[in-house]
Order: C-alpha cells, then sequence, then structure tokens
C-alpha cells in the first residue's frame, strides 16, 4: 500500500490536479487489475447476503415507498428492482434497491477511523450494469473498487467526529465503483468523485435521537447521487476542486480543519484491490457494534438464567470502546434509547435495549425482537434501565488497532446482582466475525438468505437467484437482469409527486 497526504490547501498554493485525493481515486478506478480469486468468492457472498437483507425488508415502509418512486421512473433499457418485475431508471432503481438493503441494518460493515457498510457501494454500481449492458466481469471489478474506495477512506478520515455522517464517504466510493464498471478515463472519473462528494455531505443527526425512515434512505440517496454524478460527467460537466482539500472544501470546512492532515492509504499501481476481505457481516439485524453483545448476552442467559429477571440484577455496567459508548450506548445522551416507545431505527442505535432483549431471549430476531409489544414488556424495561455503558481506553485501542488480529468490536460486561453475586464476562468480536466463534462462510450466506426470504419469495426464485449468483464473475450482459428476486404480495405504495 502506499499513502496519499491530504490535507488543506490554499487558493494561491500550487497544487497540481494530480495530487488531489479525488484524481488519486480516479487513477485507481482506472486502472485495470486483476480480481483475486477469494475476492471474488466474497463479492459473491456480499451480494448474496444484501439480496437476504433487502427481500426481509419489502414490506417495510421506507421500502415500500422508495420502490413506489422507482416504479414511477420505467425505463429502457433500465435496471431491476427488489421484488418486482420490470426496468427502471437506474439511479431510481439503486435509490430502491439501497433502502431495501439499508433498512433493517443488516448487511456488511467495516470500522476503524469511520463506520461504513460498504455493500451500499453494490445497488448503484449493480444498477447501472444492467443498464450499460456491462457483464459480470465488469460489475465484480466496480464492486471491488467501490469497496477498496470506501475501506480506504474509513481508515484515514473520521467524519463522525465532526457529526457529518458516514455516507459523505459512499457517494466518492460509489462513483469509483461505477467508473471502473464502465472504463471511464480518470477525468470523468474525477469530476463523478468531486459531485458525489459535494452533494452527500450531511450531518448525523439522522443517527442521533429519535431516529427516522431516513437512516435507510440516507446510503440510498448518495448512491442515487453516485449513479448522477456519473451521468453529468459523461456530459462534460465538471466539479468543486479540490473537492475535498481546497479552502472551503470539505476537510477545511466540515472536518477537522485548516491545519489538518490525513494519511489516506491506497494500493499500488498494480497492486490487488483486497479490501473487502477486511469486511464482515452480520449476522444479526442490529448496529454492527451491537453484534458481539447479543452473542455474549444469548449466551449469558442461557447459562445464567437468573439474570433474565430484572428483580434479580442490581446494575449491568457495560465496559467498551468510545463509539459503541458514544453512538449506541449511554455516552448518545439520548433519552430515547431508554424509550419503550422509540422508533425501530433507535432501537437498534440502543445497545442497553439489545443487551437486555438478547439476554431475556436467548435469540434475536430481525423483526420480533423490535416489535412494540416486545420492547414494552414491563420485565424488560426493568432490565433495561439497570444497563448503563461506560468507555474503556483498552477497548477503545483495539477497535482503533490497525493490527486485525487484536481488532475488536466488544468489551466487558460486570452484571451486579441484588444477593451481592457479581458476573464478568468479556467478548471482543462477534461470533459471526472472520476471527468469532462461528466465522460465516458461503453456506451461512446461503443460509441466511433462504431463511430471510421464506414466506416472502418463493423457494424456486430463491434457487434461480443463487445459480445465476454464484456464476458473478462469467455472466454475460443479459444474464444480469438474473440478480434480483421477485416476490408476490406487496403492498402497494402510497401516493407522491410521481
Amino acid at each position: 500500500m502506499r499513502t496519499v497526504e491530504v490535507r488543506v490547501r490554499r487558493s494561491e498554493e500550487d497544487f497540481p490536479r494530480e495530487e488531489h485525493l479525488a484524481w488519486h481515486l480516479a487513477r485507481l478506478a482506472a486502472e485495470p487489475v486483476p480480481v483475486d480469486d477469494d475476492v471474488a468468492d466474497m463479492v459473491v457472498n456480499r451480494v448474496v447476503d444484501n439480496a437476504a437483507v433487502a427481500v426481509a425488508a419489502l414490506h417495510r415502509a421506507p421500502v415500500v415507498a422508495a420502490r413506489g418512486q422507482a416504479e414511477a421512473h420505467p425505463a429502457t433499457p433500465g435496471a431491476t428492482v427488489m421484488g418486482v418485475p420490470g426496468r427502471f431508471s437506474p439511479e431510481w432503481a439503486a435509490w430502491a434497491n439501497g433502502t431495501a438493503v439499508r433498512e433493517l441494518d443488516y448487511h456488511d460493515t467495516f470500522l476503524a477511523a469511520e463506520y461504513s457498510h460498504p455493500a451500499d457501494n453494490v445497488p448503484p454500481v449493480l444498477a447501472v450494469a444492467q443498464h450499460a449492458g456491462r457483464d459480470g466481469a465488469a460489475l465484480l471489478a466496480g464492486i471491488v473498487t467501490g469497496y477498496e474506495v470506501q475501506v480506504d477512506l474509513a481508515r484515514a478520515i473520521s467524519l463522525h467526529a465532526h457529526k457529518i455522517d458516514h455516507v459523505a464517504h459512499l457517494g466518492p466510493s460509489a462513483a469509483a465503483g461505477i467508473g471502473t464498471l464502465l472504463g471511464l478515463p480518470p477525468e470523468v472519473t474525477y469530476q463523478a468523485i468531486g459531485q458525489a462528494l459535494h452533494t452527500t455531505t450531511a450531518t448525523r443527526q439522522s443517527r442521533k435521537g429519535d431516529i427516522s425512515t431516513w437512516k435507510a434512505y440516507a446510503p440510498a440517496f448518495a448512491g442515487k447521487a453516485a449513479v448522477e454524478a456519473v451521468d453529468r460527467a459523461l456530459r462534460g460537466q465538471t466539479s468543486p476542486a479540490p473537492i475535498w482539500e481546497g479552502e472551503d472544501g470539505v476537510v477545511a470546512r466540515l472536518l477537522d480543519g485548516p491545519d489538518a492532515r490525513y494519511l489516506v492509504p491506497l494500493p499500488e499501481p498494480g497492486e490487488p484491490r483486497r479490501a473487502i476481505l477486511d469486511t464482515y457481516t452480520k449476522e444479526h439485524s442490529a448496529e454492527y457494534q451491537a453484534q458481539a453483545w447479543i452473542d455474549l448476552a444469548r449466551s449469558l442467559g442461557r447459562r445464567h438464567p437468573e439474570l433474565r429477571d430484572p428483580a434479580n440484577v442490581r446494575r449491568v455496567l457495560v465496559a467498551t470502546s468510545h463509539h459503541t459508548h458514544v453512538v449506541i450506548g449511554s455516552g448518545a445522551n439520548d433519552p430515547q434509547k431508554y424509550d419503550p416507545a422509540a422508533s425501530r431505527e433507535t432501537l437498534d442505535h440502543s445497545l442497553p435495549y439489545i443487551f437486555a432483549v438478547a439476554l431475556q431471549d436467548g435469540a434475536w430476531h430481525h423483526m420480533g425482537s423490535y416489535t412494540p409489544e416486545r420492547a414494552g414488556r414491563p420485565d424488560t424495561v426493568a432490565l433495561w434501565r439497570t444497563v448503563e455503558t461506560v468507555e474503556d481506553a483498552e477497548w477503545t485501542r483495539r477497535y482503533h488497532s490497525d493490527d486485525l488480529s487484536e481488532k475488536a468490536f466488544g468489551g466487558r460486561v460486570e452484571i451486579d446482582l441484588v444477593d451481592g453475586r457479581r458476573v464478568v464476562e468479556e467478548i471482543a468480536v462477534a461470533d459471526a466475525h472472520p476471527l468469532g466463534a462461528r466465522p460465516f462462510g458461503r453456506a451461512e450466506y446461503v443460509a441466511k438468505l433462504r431463511t430471510l426470504a421464506a414466506g416472502v419469495v418463493a423457494d424456486e426464485e430463491v434457487e434461480r437467484f443463487l445459480s445465476v449468483v454464484e456464476r458473478l464473475p462469467e455472466l454475460r450482459p443479459d444474464e444480469l437482469d438474473g440478480l434480483t428476486l421477485t416476490a408476490a404480495g406487496l403492498p402497494e405504495a402510497p401516493g407522491g409527486l410521481f
């Protein structure tokens, strides 16, 4: 790997375009590099994973609305929309599919200086591939680029520290992935990256307090913006530059300010793009930093059933990383994280709630664990309100470690019982993590799809999809429309402008 220095440049400073971060990313996207076999296999896994979580969300209100918006924009050749037949304008297909993938907070993640869900790159790249008549090899290369750019940005540039939403890394990565897919020259992709970043910077209020349905739309909006940015760049339109480094650019005005300095790691010319292998999916429908805690809570509840009764528990203290404490823990200072009437989007970002329910139920369900009846159960509310998180310096250090063998997303729980006993246990990573107790492989991804599609998509349709996606690198252009799933009995979208 090499590093690219990113710092603010004065307008009068000699700063040639070839040194702009956007140009480095555009050059990366334009370089044809063979895809390693294990990387290609993981891309297939993540396309399966996206399909699984998307079909599970097809009846959810944000997904129904986004799908309705896409259906109002039929196009030829167009792109597919999950759940329904037909072809639609690619930016709207990216919007609808991106919303479906994100709605249940159930797909892959990468956590470093910044948070990210790199599989959010797949819907826009796939939509453009279908519309533009590209083949499976081009789609594969585009997805690999999207992952590489988003992960590399997330390794180096923190957005959340300045309350900027993490999709500000997704707009540029999706634009870069589309650039690779289409074989665009660096000049075109450079302009698209700049436009995509400029139009996708927003605050993190979408993930704060009473979290709204926009949480699912935010990455879909970034994917849609990336498609539109590429279209404008292909038409010769330009972007603000230097978009990151300018005196009034993203770094100077939204991030660490005029004195900032970041070192962004990027592959050397010709070096394989392998960032996808550093990412990890979710076994449970909840924010990634809750995954290990669900596994530990399930295990604790089975081994110590007395912990499920709030009458026995005086206090539950979760010592964890700074990120976990302030994003989904009590360090967020959001009273909604303890509110039984909170939205599902809020509850899946409440570690106190998640820990209490997983402890009592010994299980986690993408729908049942979030129902108002489940959240409002009096014994759950009582147990839930005993749970508090604190930051632990060692778990924060491990969270940020560059050594993947010690990088951790868990912590230590101390449960004080009324009778004076104390139960103390630790967990570093989720069971499904590559270093966890039960790492996900192809069989687990396929099982996740079959489980989540049950009752939504016919079994034969699931098997048809699997027979197509497992050949993704070799698919002909006319076969890419098989990378979707059609369902029956979906709710009709509410009316809008379109």
